[in-house]
């Protein structure tokens, strides 16, 4: 059994690599059975589709955000600049997630789109609570900004926009 599970975390592994770099369109599960070590049809034992194991990619990304969110502690006139931070982070170590987080909602498929819009608005819903909690001022207003600048982020990263990513950190509270 341990066995099958490292495969299917070797796919999914895989298969986060390709999408974040190809992207959901460009990836086809040959590509991601020729990098997992696998054949195309054992990809299929585990995921019924393509979608599906993009979903299954695209959750297990989100809960690593999700959760280093999460972790933050710091006082409310820290918790924007901490989880900022944090951010900048995971784009360091876990890039290739967070990519695959921020491209989600540009495909077009069903199923995707409202796994996407679901995780957002989980994400947004969460951060808002969490700046609540610690009593941030304004609260959802901040939950829009560090969104707001946690997508500029990504975009700065991807297109490698230095100046923009640069002028962001100057700019971080």
């Amino acid at each position: 059994m341990a066995a099958k599970e490292d495969k299917k975390q070797k796919i999914m592994e895989s298969a986060l690599t390709l999408f974040a770099e190809y992207d959901y369109y460009r990836t086809t599960t040959a590509m991601v059975a020729k990098a997992a070590g696998v054949t195309q049809p054992y990809i299929f034992h585990f995921f019924d589709n393509k979608e599906d194991l993009y979903i299954a990619v695209l959750k297990r990304a989100y809960d690593r955000i999700h959760d280093t969110f999460m972790e933050v502690e710091a006082p409310a006139d820290q918790l924007v600049g901490a989880m900022g931070a944090s951010f900048f982070n995971l784009m360091q170590t876990h890039r290739s997630e967070v990519l695959m987080v921020m491209q989600a909602y540009t495909i077009s498929e069903a199923g995707i789109k409202q796994h996407s819009a679901k995780l957002y608005t989980t994400i947004f819903d969460e951060v808002t609570a969490k700046f609540q909690k610690a009593g941030v001022p304004n609260a959802e207003v901040n939950a829009v900004r560090f969104m707001s600048i946690g997508l500029l982020v990504t975009l700065s990263e991807v297109l490698d926009l230095s100046e923009i990513k640069q002028s962001i950190l100057m700019t971080k509270e």
